[in-house]
């Protein structure tokens, strides 16, 4: 037999093998036995299914927010997803704040006018309103619970690519990120889950299509360094803004810095910390002003909590305090001195 007649035969049986192969890859068995599957086949195939059914259960929810002028012209764009069926959205603050106009996009087509409820800058988060029914929302998942090392799924709109899915992993828990006010948000989860400029106020999601955060942030340069406000905090502020418009906070009406204490007077005081928060002015008729409070003190506890710099005194002044007696501590003169005074709501 000839070249060419051994060549055909070796073609043959190629072509036998990569149709096999090809009805192995769709399930239909060539010659009646079940295709042989690799190890890791069956944790991809379970890992997939998990990305493609949360993505199906979420994506519906997820909007393109596009920031207008009065005259319609683009000057944003974000994301943002549906939390209640009458139609209230979460989104961040950073991509509505002081919008004009606002305009949502759903993957089913529907575009519709959205109106901005409240936001929260300390936090970056707001919320927004379409004023139809959304057949579609996403559940917010308790934030506490989430583990290093979970799926997170980001869907958003990235650079304008509408209704994108990245999937990563949770890298961290409890960081703490610098917002637009200067103030420390806390409760914020670390993902590798690609986020770019139009995620923004986009969900991120467990394997279930829960919510577990609020896209926000990512660290220019890096590599799988993405940030997201915790769903118990997105919870909250949702709560604060349906309910009274903004997220309401206690007030004292100083201004303060954190400031190094020799570390003898850190022992002697049983302060805990090496770091104190100064007063470096006290608005008249303020709380602070009328408990006797004075530029120059040095503050080390409110309400029974340690004052390591003006981060904690920030996370103390919550909703709680308002109208509330507290002890404040402070240093004066090299004396411990204690005043009673009484929060108020924080304006705005």
């Amino acid at each position: 037999m000839g070249r060419r007649g051994e060549a055909d035969r070796v073609s043959e049986r190629a072509l036998a093998w990569l149709a096999d192969q090809a009805e192995r890859r769709v399930g239909g068995p060539a010659d009646g036995a079940q295709a042989a599957v690799g190890g890791d086949a069956p944790l991809l195939d379970a890992y997939s299914q998990a990305v493609v059914a949360a993505a199906q259960k979420v994506s519906p929810a997820v909007a393109h927010l596009r920031i207008e002028d009065e005259q319609g012209r683009p000057r944003g764009s974000g994301s943002g997803f549906v939390v209640t069926p009458d139609g209230y959205l979460l989104t961040n603050s950073h991509v509505v704040r002081g919008a004009k106009r606002i305009r949502a996009s759903f993957p089913d087509g529907g575009q519709e006018r959205a109106f901005l409820v409240g936001d929260d800058p300390d936090t970056d988060l707001a919320v927004v309103q379409v004023h139809t029914t959304r057949p579609v929302t996403v559940e917010l998942a308790d934030s506490a619970r989430v583990q290093v090392g979970q799926l997170a799924l980001a869907i958003g709109n990235p650079l304008g690519f509408d209704h994108t899915v990245t999937a990563g992993v949770v890298g961290a828990l409890g960081r703490s990120l610098r917002g637009a006010g200067g103030k420390l948000i806390d409760d914020v989860l670390q993902t590798d889950a690609a986020l770019n400029p139009g995620n923004s106020g986009g969900p991120l999601v467990d394997s279930r299509g829960r919510a577990i955060g609020v896209a926000t942030a990512t660290i220019l340069g890096a590599q799988g360094l993405c940030f997201a406000i915790g769903a118990n905090t997105a919870r909250f502020v949702l709560a604060e803004i349906l309910r009274h418009g903004r997220v309401r906070r206690s007030w004292l009406g100083v201004a303060a810095q954190t400031v190094t204490l020799p570390r003898r007077i850190a022992l002697a005081l049983e302060h805990g910390a090496d770091t104190a928060v100064r007063l470096d002015s006290v608005e008249p008729g303020s709380p602070a002003d009328r408990a006797g409070l004075i530029a120059g003190d040095l503050l080390l506890s409110l309400d029974g909590q340690s004052l390591a710099g003006v981060d904690a005194l920030h996370r103390l002044m919550t909703a709680e305090l308002i109208d509330r007696d507290v002890e404040v501590r402070f240093l004066r003169a090299g004396a411990v001195v204690r005043r009673n005074l009484r929060p108020i709501a924080r304006a705005g």
